[in-house]
């Protein structure tokens, strides 16, 4: 791929590479949350010393969260004794965790007037198929929240997409998850066009928050065993940047010069899943690769953390809108690999992993009761 340096004066310099990132225009989000990274005042120090500027949850991660602490445990078995269902339980939990964050980057979203300084909630993704349960699920955990930089997470699924519009025409912010293609993105940004234009047809506001998060690192593991060595780890970045140009091509056309005219703001682009899974790769292969503008990066504690020890960016096939994906793509076809149809294999494993993650969690919560109501 043709590989663009960047214009920031990164060699030699001693800012933390998230810093350059910052300085470059992307957003550095964190994919994480848990009761101790509040608590110890970890995630106020990512947010004051490696320009941390929103977070990111799914059901996995409360899972190992609340698995792998006992910072909920007191919490948990109170609720139990008052004989919660364990899903009622999980929200009251995640959403005080989540208030807290938004809480803590409230003053970055008041200073970018709501571009930046977004949490994440995901509906339960039992619901992946149930437009008009999400839909009411979404509504009641926003007003719940109280916050104006909650994002609730919705899947672009098929019956995803229109309660997408729903939630948006609702004034619901909207977080698009499990996107995985170009195709699937523009499906998204469609279903957030419409229910802005819905809101300015109705005469109400037209700026409502969102993003479309595209999902990185399950493309390379999907394929790089079945692809040849030249090409490994290179489907990830290649369709990335097909979804970027689309952004770039999209976002300025007609459509969305009424909107912007009317108040709204463009769709920002997320990178999610950013985390390496190849362990003789670079940690930050994706995260360096990916960096662009007006767009954000989602990324892990480990990725982070990873990234603060870099003092430089070098190069990314993002800066200049450039690069030869479809030259790659057509490389990955030719080895016999259906790009849609694994595009569409992706989103339907990712749905199925997070309602693995969510039936799992909900066992974890009901283990924590006390020990004597166990043995009851």
């Amino acid at each position: 791929m043709t590989k663009t340096k960047t214009d920031l004066p990164t060699r030699g310099s001693k800012l933390h590479a998230t810093t350059l990132l910052h300085k470059l225009g992307q957003s550095l989000w964190l994919d994480n949350i848990t009761r101790d990274l509040l608590d110890q005042g970890t995630l106020k120090r990512y947010i004051h010393e490696l320009s941390v500027t929103g977070l990111t949850s799914n059901p996995t991660i409360f899972e190992q969260a609340i698995k792998n602490s006992t910072a909920y445990d007191m919490d948990i078995r109170g609720k139990l004794k008052e004989r919660k269902p364990e899903e009622q339980i999980f929200f009251e939990l995640a959403l005080a965790d989540l208030i807290r964050a938004a809480d803590l980057f409230r003053p970055i979203y008041d200073q970018t007037n709501g571009i930046d300084g977004w949490v994440s909630l995901e509906v339960s993704p039992l619901l992946a198929h149930d437009t008009a349960a999400t839909v009411a699920a979404a509504k009641d955990l926003f007003a719940r929240a109280n916050r104006p930089n909650l994002f609730i997470k919705i899947p672009g699924t098929k019956e995803g997409l229109p309660a997408i519009e729903e939630a948006i025409f609702a004034g619901v912010p909207v977080n698009v998850t499990l996107l995985f293609s170009r195709e699937q993105y523009l499906a998204a940004a469609q279903a957030f066009l419409r229910g802005i234009e819905r809101r300015i047809d109705a005469g109400l506001k037209a700026n409502v928050g969102s993003v479309a998060s595209v999902f990185i690192s399950r493309w390379d593991t999907a394929v790089n065993d079945k692809a040849p060595a030249k090409l490994r780890n290179k489907l990830v970045l290649a369709m990335a940047l097909r979804t970027y140009k689309a952004k770039c091509e999209l976002l300025p056309s007609p459509p969305w010069h009424r909107i912007y005219s009317a108040g709204g703001r463009p769709l920002r682009l997320l990178w999610a899943s950013t985390g390496v899974k190849d362990l003789s790769a670079s940690p930050v292969l994706y995260v360096k690769a990916l960096a662009a503008p007006f767009t954000i990066d989602t990324m892990p504690e480990g990725t982070l953390n990873a990234l603060a020890e870099d003092t430089e960016l070098g190069c990314s096939i993002m800066a200049a809108n450039g690069g030869d994906c479809e030259e790659v793509i057509t490389g990955f076809a030719a080895s016999g690999i259906d790009i849609d149809a694994l595009a569409e294999r992706l989103q339907d494993e990712g749905t199925k992993s997070f309602a693995k993650s969510w039936n799992s969690l909900m066992a974890v919560i009901a283990a924590k009761r006390e020990p004597e109501a166990k043995a009851a």
